[in-house]
Parts: structure tokens; sequence; C-alpha cells
């Protein structure tokens, strides 16, 4: 027989207890124990082990739009936002917004004594993004795009050469210019949209300057970035992505499937 002191402790001693030493009324015996548990008359079906969730920690997330990104992401999947060169995706441009319908003109009120304007709430459909953070070019610069057939002959595109007629000539407004392809479902707009060439990736390279020099960096792009003089051929060691090269005068650069581009100054009344 067993006796329950006054903590609660269980002693086969019947005058003091054996874990704590207190006295023991020796007319209160201990609780009973709790009976075994009854056994199902079942089958015992086993519990599935639960799936650990994904591990999230090695994603990239982005700073502008705190999108999560895979860890060797060159851009931000939701916004365009260039984790290479911390350049902001373009502003969206006004001919992608919808147009809102014109509401029915309202009944004429009755006239009322003036009151001061009420600002208008902020329209929370569409998104806001930030403009671009690189400074205008004080003296305007331009960028020939040629279609080279050396350098798509060079290339074995299984696309069909444009003919190859006068440069397009484009204004380059900023110290920092994105070359790539527009992509309205990812949120890349190109400064440089050279859409036709499928071979030059959305995010291709980017053109940066101090207002007398040009550098060109490959982001990582599909068909790599390349770099040449006018008169030693055509390249064939495609830069390094991430590695920024000073483009000197008479050099050319050369990407895509066939597209030759050169830098220069505008001549005056050009632009």
């Amino acid at each position: 027989m067993s006796f329950t002191c006054p903590s609660g402790h269980t002693s086969d001693a019947d005058d003091y207890c054996d874990v704590c030493g207190l006295p023991i009324d020796a007319a209160q015996p201990a609780a009973p124990q709790p009976a075994a548990p009854v056994a199902p008359s079942g089958p015992v079906v086993p519990t599935p082990p639960v799936e650990p969730a994904p591990d999230d920690a090695a994603a990239t997330t982005c700073p502008n739009c705190s999108a999560a990104n895979p860890p060797n992401a060159l851009f931000c999947e939701a916004c365009g936002y260039d984790f290479t060169t911390g350049t902001m995706p373009r502003p969206v441009s006004s001919l992608d917004l919808p147009v809102p319908a014109s509401p029915a003109p309202p009944d004429a009120p009755a006239p009322s004594a003036p009151s001061a304007p009420v600002p208008a709430a902020p329209d929370q459909s569409v998104p806001v993004v930030p403009e671009s953070v690189a400074p205008a070019l004080e003296e305007p610069w331009v960028a020939e795009i040629w279609i080279d057939p050396d350098w798509y002959a060079a290339q074995d595109s299984a696309d069909p050469l444009p003919s190859a007629g006068v440069p397009e000539v484009a204004r380059l407004a900023t110290m920092s210019v994105l070359v790539g392809r527009t992509s309205r479902s990812r949120g890349i707009h190109p400064d440089l949209d050279l859409v036709s060439d499928t071979g030059i990736s959305r995010r291709h390279c980017q053109l940066t300057t101090d207002g007398t020099r040009w550098w060109v960096e490959d982001l990582g792009s599909s068909n790599g970035t390349y770099v040449g003089s006018s008169v030693a051929g055509l390249p064939r060691q495609p830069l390094a992505p991430g590695e920024r090269r000073e483009v000197a005068a008479g050099e050319r650069i050369y990407l895509g499937a066939w597209t030759r581009i050169v830098i220069r100054r505008a001549q005056p009344g050009e632009l």
C-alpha cells in the first residue's frame, strides 16, 4: 500500500514522505493509478508524415517590389528591377494603360455656396512605377543601329536577315541606357529597344557614360555582347557577364543575330 504526502508525492512509508520528508496522514492512501487505455477494436491506420515546407531562404527579394526571385536572377521577374546594376524599371507608358470610360454627366445641382476644393483621391488601380534615376546628358549622343550581313553570317542564325539599308539613328538621352527587347508581361522596357532581332535578350547589356566616354556591360545575355574594331575584323570573344568594358572611338558593339551598334556624338541639326 502506498501513501500520498501533502505535496502530492507517492510514498511507501506511512509516517514521512520518501521524496520530500513531510509527515504523511496514515489514513490518506495514494490516489489510484489511471487505468490503461483500451486498445481500439478496428485496425490502426497510420498517420501520413507531414511534408516540410519548401525552403525559401535562398530566394532573392526584390528591393523595388519585394517579389521573391531565384537566387541567381539578374533581374526581378515581377517588375524588371536590375539586381546587377541597381537600375529601376522604366515607367509604364501611358499607351499601355487602359483608358477609363467617361462617366455619364450628372444632373445639374442646385446652386449652393462655394466651398473649398477637395483633392481627388489617388487611383489605386494604376501601379506607381518609379522614374528612371539616370541623369540626362548635357551634350547629345546617338547610337547608329546597323544590320550587319557579315555578323549575321558568323552567327549562323535560323532567322532570315532583314534588308540591310541605312542605319537607324537613336538618341541616347541619359547617362545609363538599357539595351534589349520589350516585354510587357515582365515589365521590361529598354531605352534602346531592338525588338526585331530575336537573338537579343530582353535585358541584354547596359551602356553608361560620364559625358565623354562610354562603357558597355553584358547583363548575362543568352548570346553574349562583343566589342571589336572597324579594322580588326569581327570579334570572337564575348564580354564576361558583369564586365564593364570601355568602348573606344572607332569600336563597335555586336550583339544578337545581326545587330551592330556605333556610339558617336550627334551632328549639328541631326536631332
